[in-house]
């Protein structure tokens, strides 16, 4: 999936000279976090929640000792102030915006969201326009809608079995030479030592997303590294032994 398969094209846009509070009423309004600054069309910045934190109305500006200001030289404390007080978006946004085409596939965008610790994604069209916005919100409605178009196949235990085994074999992390796995029925059973307990974790998700599979059974144990002492799981601890 690209950008263009999940964006929101109808995006609540303002210009750079617009009066910042106009900026706010709009968020509010609409329930959105962030504002792309448009001009002639072309995006030249984002206004977002985190860009109002530290504003002089609220008493939320930064205040640093006068020793340390003179460490931080004019420049940056210039920039604090007019970011603190200032009444237009171009006073107060933020120009640099990391934005993606409409061909950009979806796990690029999350790298980007990852990596700069960003909500959103302005995306742009070939020619530099704004055509849409990708969002965790439309991250989430795209898996909803994969999610509700996967379904379960009636797939042979045998087949079942193999495609588990074929999956695990390309995961560096799978011990597949100390487990076993039997299928009966569409149910998983997953039998044998594992060393760390997030291998169990992620041995189950594995079988979870085998098609055909109705439900897994986790029977592994785990084996202490360092004592190579064998811990059951708690449920199986738990059991009332046979006398």
């Amino acid at each position: 999936m690209k950008a263009a398969d999940i964006m929101t094209t109808e995006v609540f846009s303002i210009p750079p000279d617009a009066p910042l509070m106009q900026a706010v009423r709009t968020m509010l309004q609409h329930r959105i976090s962030g504002l792309p600054v448009v001009e002639t069309g072309k995006l030249v910045g984002i206004v977002t929640e985190g860009d109002l934190l530290r504003r002089i109305e609220i008493g939320t500006q930064r205040q640093r000792p006068r020793w340390l200001e003179f460490l931080i030289g004019p420049g940056r404390l210039a920039s604090e102030y007019a970011h603190a007080r200032g009444r237009k978006v171009r006073e107060v946004m933020s120009r640099e915006v990391h934005a993606v085409s409409e061909r950009t596939p979806l796990d690029q965008i999350v790298h980007l969201m990852e990596r700069h610790r960003i909500k959103r994604v302005p995306v742009l069209t070939e020619d530099g326009l704004l055509a849409g916005i990708v969002t965790r919100a439309n991250l989430l409605r795209a898996l909803a809608t994969v999610a509700r178009e996967l379904k379960p196949s009636s797939a042979d235990d045998a087949v079942i079995r193999e495609q588990l085994l074929q999956e695990l074999k390309r995961q560096i992390w799978a011990p597949v030479a100390s487990i076993d796995v039997s299928v009966r029925n569409g149910v998983v059973q997953l039998w044998g030592a594992i060393t760390d307990e997030r291998q169990r974790t992620a041995l189950v998700v594995a079988a979870e997303n085998i098609f055909g599979v109705t439900e897994v059974e986790d029977h592994l144990v785990w084996v202490e590294p360092t004592s190579a002492m064998v811990i059951a799981p708690a449920e199986q601890e738990d059991r009332p032994k046979a006398s």
